[in-house]
C-alpha cells in the first residue's frame, strides 16, 4: 500500500499511522521526496482500507500490487511532469527532443552543436563527459573540466544539459553543471548509484539495461523514488538479443507498456536502439507513434570524425530532417 500523508502532518500522527499499519503485519518504509511524504507498506494480509484511511494525517491511501509501488500508474492520478525551468517541460502528451553528440569533444564541437539546436528550437543537449566504453583504450570522455566548459556555453545559449553519471563520487561534482542526470544501460542496476541519486533534487533519466526486462527498469526507478527523488524518466534504448543485424533490438513494445504501467515520462533512444545511422529516423518516428514523451538521439557535425558512436550518429542535415518529421508525426498522433 501507499499512504500519502497530509502536508504538515505531525510526527505523532505519522507514528500513530505507522503503528496501526505495523499491527496489520505490514513492513513500513518512510519515503519523503521533493513533492510529498509517503508511507510504503509491504505485506499480504487483507484488511478493510477504511480501518486505516480514516486516521488523521492521511491525505489518501492506495492499494498497489506491483513490486514497484511508487512508480506505478495504479496510484498516481496525474502523470509526472519534469520541469527544467525556463518553460522546458517533459511530460505526457508532450514531445521533448534531446540531441547532441555521443561524446563532448571540445569548444568548437559544442558551439556548432548549440547553433544547430537553436536553429531547430531544441532546448536540451545530450552529450557524454564520462564514457563507459567496452574497451579501456577507447576515448573515455573529458571529465569534469569538459562538463564545465560545456555548461558555460549552453548556459549562455539557454539550453539544458543531460549527461551520464557513472559513479557515486561524480554526483556532487556534477551537480552545479547538469539539468538531468542520465543513468546508462550499464548502471541501471548499480543500486548504490540509484540510492544516491534519490538524495538529489534534479531529474534523473534511467535507461533500460542492456538485457534488462521492463519490470527491472521500473524497479530501478523505484530505488531512486524510494530514496527521495520522484523527478524521474524512463528510457527505452534497445536490448541485446540474438539478432546480429543491428547493434541492439529496439523494443518499441516497451514504450506502450511502460506508459501503461508507470506515471513517469517515457523517452526513446533510437540511436542506441538500432545503432545504424540510416535506420535511426524510422525507428524514432515509430517510437513517437507508440506514445513516447520524447526522443534522445545523437548528432554531430561530421559523424565520421566523432570520437565515439559515429556509425549511429546523424549529421546536422539528417538531424534537421528528423526533427521536422518528428514534430509532424507528433501532431498527427495527437490529432488521432
Amino acid at each position: 500500500m501507499i499512504i500519502q500523508l497530509e502536508k504538515g502532518a505531525s510526527a505523532q500522527l505519522k507514528e500513530d499511522i505507522i503503528k496501526k499499519v505495523q499491527n496489520l503485519k505490514y513492513k513500513i518504509t518512510d519515503v519523503k521526496t521533493q513533492k510529498g511524504d509517503y508511507l510504503v507498506g509491504i505485506g499480504k494480509k487483507e484488511f478493510d482500507i477504511r480501518d486505516v484511511g480514516h486516521m488523521p494525517g492521511i491525505a489518501d491511501i492506495h492499494i498497489v500490487s506491483d513490486d514497484y509501488k511508487l512508480v506505478s500508474r495504479k496510484w498516481k492520478v496525474k502523470p509526472t511532469v519534469i520541469d527544467l525551468g525556463d518553460g522546458v517541460l517533459i511530460e505526457e502528451g508532450g514531445m521533448a527532443i534531446m540531441a547532441g553528440p555521443c561524446s563532448i569533444e571540445g569548444e568548437e564541437q559544442i558551439a556548432k552543436t548549440i547553433e544547430h539546436l537553436k536553429e531547430n528550437n531544441v532546448q536540451i543537449m545530450r552529450g557524454g563527459v564520462y564514457k563507459p566504453r567496452s574497451s579501456p583504450y577507447s576515448f573515455r570522455g573529458l571529465g569534469i573540466e569538459g562538463l564545465k566548459m560545456w555548461y558555460k556555453a549552453v548556459k549562455e545559449a539557454g539550453i539544458k544539459i543531460i549527461t551520464e553519471v557513472m559513479q557515486v563520487s561524480q554526483i556532487e561534482e556534477m551537480y552545479e553543471y547538469v539539468d538531468i542526470y542520465q543513468v546508462g544501460a550499464r548502471n541501471t542496476q548499480n543500486f548504490n548509484l540509484l540510492d544516491e541519486l534519490g538524495h538529489v533534487d534534479k531529474p534523473v533519466l534511467i535507461k533500460r539495461g542492456i538485457s534488462g526486462t521492463i519490470d527491472e527498469l521500473l524497479s530501478s526507478a523505484e530505488y531512486v523514488f524510494s530514496a527521495g527523488n520522484e523527478n524521474l524518466m524512463l528510457c527505452e534504448r534497445g536490448i541485446r538479443t540474438y539478432e546480429k543485424a543491428s547493434r541492439n533490438t529496439m523494443d518499441i513494445n516497451a514504450i506502450s507498456i511502460l506508459k501503461e504501467k508507470s506515471h513517469l515520462p517515457v523517452i526513446a533512444d533510437p540511436s542506441h536502439g538500432i545503432g545504424i545511422r540510416d535506420h535511426v529516423e524510422p525507428i524514432a518516428l515509430a517510437c513517437i507513434m507508440a506514445g513516447a514523451d520524447g526522443v534522445i538521439y545523437e548528432t554531430h557535425q561530421v559523424p565520421e570524425e566523432a570520437y565515439s558512436d559515429g556509425q549511429q550518429t546523424l549529421d546536422f542535415r539528417e538531424s534537421k530532417r528528423l526533427i521536422n518529421k518528428m514534430r509532424k508525426v507528433f501532431e498527427l498522433r495527437e490529432s488521432m
